[in-house]
């Protein structure tokens, strides 16, 4: 204990250049008292560190005494702080270890390096969940970590999509932070699957371990897993009308990519409207996502969710007394026969 607070301590002095007994005592959590005890275990033990007098005085260590990084550019000392996440961090209960880490490293940077390094901590920050929503509840985010940490099989008990509960028995191989939610990659009857991690209601850590495949490659799993989720995401297709200036909303409700590309092989109507084919997850699903684009988008195929279009506007209609849902629905139904002429 004492002797991870004289490193801190020593590691304060080469960082910042000078501090008074009381700023040490605040930072380390300690009293004044044990501060000039540390100062003084640290001289005894050869560290150069002296005392200057006066209103600006504090503790200081002779120049040139730090231990340096070398072969660091200062860009690449900037990109170690930017690729830094507190708040995941936090999550794994890793917040104290990360704030050691980046402490050691900034002093153990040059001059430059560590400059670079403070500007991009000053003017970059990184949020990773998407907006409209926090993070994911995960209690047994940290025992599922130390699971993975130490190789140890797990008996978890998980909610899948809907009322069903499951106990699953899984070797966990890693986790996976994606847009604020975490995923385990975990080894349950000979293949590796994925269960998120605010889905799991009960962990069972056991004693026994488990040898993880020396060829199992994070990352590498994970890449093919949601490129194979997005290929089977989208399960029908929907051609549609889009009014003018609707593309940036699409994107935002659909997704750019999938957007971009029906835009780019969309024909443009005489009218300024453009005609496109959207892959959709289902049908039902897709009536959400287009009556949120109001009336800057019409649905022409397939023929069920146009259908299921025109019944959601007569029951809005009905609901908020607009002419009665029965007229609503019978003049839609004449411009789809108009149409099909």
């Amino acid at each position: 204990m004492r002797a991870s607070r004289l490193l801190s301590l020593l590691l304060l002095l080469q960082t910042r250049g000078g501090m008074n007994a009381s700023e040490l005592a605040a930072e380390l959590e300690v009293s004044v008292r044990t501060v000039y005890r540390d100062v003084e275990a640290l001289s005894a033990a050869g560290v150069p560190v002296y005392a200057d007098r006066g209103p600006l005085g504090g503790y200081r260590l002779l120049d040139g005494y730090r231990t340096r990084l070398n072969g660091l550019t200062p860009e690449e000392a900037s990109s170690l702080f930017l690729a830094g996440l507190p708040g995941p961090a936090a999550e794994l209960g890793l917040a104290d270890v990360a704030a050691a880490a980046e402490l050691k490293l900034l002093a153990a940077l040059p001059p430059e390096p560590r400059s670079h390094a403070a500007r991009m901590r000053e003017r970059f920050h990184l949020d990773v969940p998407g907006w409209y929503r926090g993070s994911d509840d995960a209690p047994f985010l940290m025992r599922v970590a130390e699971a993975v940490w130490e190789d140890r099989v797990v008996r978890l008990r998980y909610r899948r999509w809907g009322p069903a509960e499951v106990e699953r028995l899984v070797h966990p191989y890693g986790l996976v932070l994606k847009g604020g939610s975490w995923y385990l990659a975990a080894a349950c009857s000979g293949s590796v699957r994925t269960y998120r991690v605010s889905r799991i209601i009960g962990v069972d850590v056991l004693d026994e371990r488990f040898e993880r495949p020396p060829d199992f490659d994070l990352a590498a799993f994970w890449r093919d897993f949601a490129a194979d989720f997005a290929s089977r995401m989208f399960t029908a297709h929907a051609v549609v009308r889009l009014a003018p200036g609707i593309e940036d909303l699409l994107r935002y409700t659909i997704g750019n990519d999938v957007v971009d590309k029906a835009l780019a092989d969309g024909v443009a109507e005489g009218d300024g409207w453009t005609r496109v084919t959207l892959p959709v997850e289902s049908i039902r699903h897709a009536r959400w996502q287009f009556l949120r684009l109001g009336a800057s988008v019409e649905v022409l195929e397939p023929p069920e969710l146009r259908d299921l279009m025109v019944q959601t506007v007569s029951e809005l209609s009905g609901m908020y007394g607009i002419g009665g849902s029965d007229g609503v629905a019978v003049g839609l139904a004449e411009k789809r026969a108009g149409m099909a002429e």
